[in-house]
């Protein structure tokens, strides 16, 4: 394990370096990768402590591996949490998070904007298992506290909200706890990372994370991860992700996070720079009705929010409407032919990659949810979302400029 004291250093260097152990056997520097599915004992005793918890160890990868030790240590280190828990999947890790800490009659009170699959987890699957979940949004604390019901455990929502970007106030939806107990407020910081927004600082009581996106940065791994106490981490991982779920994150796709998470401070700087130039480009366009970005003076309250919160940087994520009746075009179609236009920018989902991407959620991330609930919480047919990758931002404005043009 290093000596450095990671309270005295800063983030780059604890992304570089929290969780490495220094390799025992050959002295790599480079984290080994443990592709074994089981371990072995020194003896009848060794297994038997091992098993019990009475000492520290290994014995199946399902539940834990070296090689994934040090990415949740890395973790928990950067979000400011006592312990990591990693999953297979981003909704391995979302779904391992609320099935670990509830119960069959339990509530939950959700974000009214979250990516799609996780409103198919809150709107369809809990429900079959006697939780129940209500719907409002977080970024009123009125509406919040209103909707909080005696069996009310957890509080969820995304800060920015995907693709809305609306931006929730952390600190006064955990300051709820005060008044309502036994509400653990749980919060999905994947558009950031720790670089941008740390929730846990903010009284959250657990971080989750799409590790596929600017964690890993590379757009080659899928993965997720959960922060939060010991406490809760522990009964997540023994009971719902190496349980219930049963979606360990391998230990090669851990190499990779690792690997890829050495440069995640100057990636996400970057993503942030170009974000914040492209916004105000798409914002002085006379093609575009309205751009949804946390850095934007015109997002007004959510910009307000945004400047306490996250660390003078807005996430790489962008999201804005076409303007209707482009040459006779609705905003559904001058969406349509944008993204089709487009050259550097790949038409796909995810976000956080090297590589820029661009997205129709009314139609691809959040198909899924019911048309009323998209026109009631602003995701339009004319809304894109913009993932700003790692290319020159003046090379993707010149691409913006042709794709209008073409119109």
């Amino acid at each position: 394990m290093s000596n450095i004291d990671f309270k005295k250093v800063h983030f780059d260097t604890r992304a570089i370096h929290a969780g490495y152990h220094r390799d025992s056997d050959y002295g790599a520097l480079a984290t080994p990768i443990y592709q074994t599915s089981t371990f072995t004992f020194t003896d009848s005793d060794n297994a038997m402590d091992v098993f019990s918890g009475k000492i520290p160890g290994y014995d199946y990868t399902r539940a834990c591996n070296p090689t994934v030790t040090v990415f949740e240590e890395k973790m928990a280190e950067l979000e400011g949490g006592e312990a990591a828990v990693a999953a297979s999947s981003g909704m391995g890790a979302i779904s391992s998070a609320l099935l670990g800490l509830l119960k069959s009659g339990d509530h939950i009170v959700c974000g009214n904007t979250v990516y799609g699959c996780t409103d198919v987890v809150m709107r369809e699957i809990l429900p079959s298992l006697d939780i129940e979940t209500t719907f409002v949004d977080t970024s009123d604390v009125d509406a919040v506290e209103a909707a909080i019901r005696d069996n009310t455990k957890v509080i969820y929502f995304e800060t920015p909200a995907n693709p809305t970007m609306t931006v929730t106030d952390i600190a006064a939806i955990s300051a709820l706890k005060n008044k309502h107990k036994g509400i653990r407020v749980i919060v999905d910081n994947t558009f950031n990372t720790p670089l941008v927004q740390r929730p846990l600082d903010f009284g959250a009581d657990v971080v989750v994370h799409s590790v596929t996106k600017y964690l890993n940065g590379h757009g080659d791994v899928i993965g997720g991860v959960v922060v939060g106490t010991a406490d809760d981490i522990n009964v997540i991982r023994s009971r719902a992700m190496g349980k219930i779920c049963g979606t360990p994150l391998t230990p090669f796709c851990a190499y990779m996070i690792i690997r890829g998470m050495k440069t995640l401070g100057l990636r996400v700087r970057r993503h942030c720079e170009s974000a914040m130039t492209l916004a105000n480009y798409l914002e002085a366009s006379p093609y575009v009705e309205k751009v949804y970005y946390p850095g934007l003076k015109s997002m007004g309250k959510n910009y307000e929010i945004a400047k306490r919160q996250m660390n003078g940087m807005y996430t790489g994520m962008i999201s804005f409407e076409m303007k209707d009746g482009i040459n006779g075009m609705s905003a559904f179609d001058a969406a349509k032919n944008l993204m089709d236009n487009l050259t550097i920018p790949a038409i796909a989902v995810s976000l956080g990659d090297p590589d820029s991407l661009i997205q129709h959620p009314a139609s691809m991330t959040h198909v899924k949810v019911p048309k009323e609930v998209q026109k009631e919480v602003g995701i339009s047919d004319g809304m894109l979302r913009f993932s700003v990758g790692l290319e020159e931002a003046e090379d993707l404005i010149a691409d913006f400029d042709q794709a209008f043009a073409a119109l």
